[in-house]
């Protein structure tokens, strides 16, 4: 099994997760942020400041408080607002990553559209067009 385990950390297999949790993990904060803190602010301004944290459904009769938090300690509440902000949130970062893929997709085609220069014929390709050229006449 060390045997194994030796192999497998040498193939670069090991190195390959490490970097892959390290950069997921970088850009999981990178997206929060940018969620929570710009693009968020924005929507909220413009419907007003509308916080959908705080939106609940009695599930009592006893619940009679119109925070979620006191509502909580008064009895059952199906807390749907967090969920919906978490849903406008996914819904924000897949138009983004969208947006982003489709730029650098843009960007890429541009690139592979330019046909390539053919190369300059040899020496004695030259040569050996002259010959034939010649003996056609």
């Amino acid at each position: 099994m060390l045997t194994e385990f030796r192999e497998f950390a040498m193939k670069g297999n090991v190195v390959d997760l490490a970097v892959g949790v390290i950069i997921g993990a970088a850009f999981g904060a990178i997206v929060t942020s940018l969620v929570g803190d710009i693009i968020m602010p924005i929507i909220g301004a413009a419907t007003g400041g509308l916080d959908f944290s705080n939106y609940y459904a009695p599930l009592s009769k006893a619940v009679t408080a119109t925070n979620l938090a006191d509502a909580k300690k008064q009895g059952a509440v199906l807390a749907y607002g967090n969920f919906l902000t978490l849903t406008i949130n996914f819904i924000i970062i897949a138009f983004v990553l969208f947006l982003v893929i489709r730029a650098m997709n843009t960007l890429k085609r541009k690139e592979e559209t330019k046909p390539a220069e053919p190369p300059k014929p040899s020496a004695e390709v030259v040569l050996l067009t002259e010959i034939r050229d010649l003996l056609k006449k």
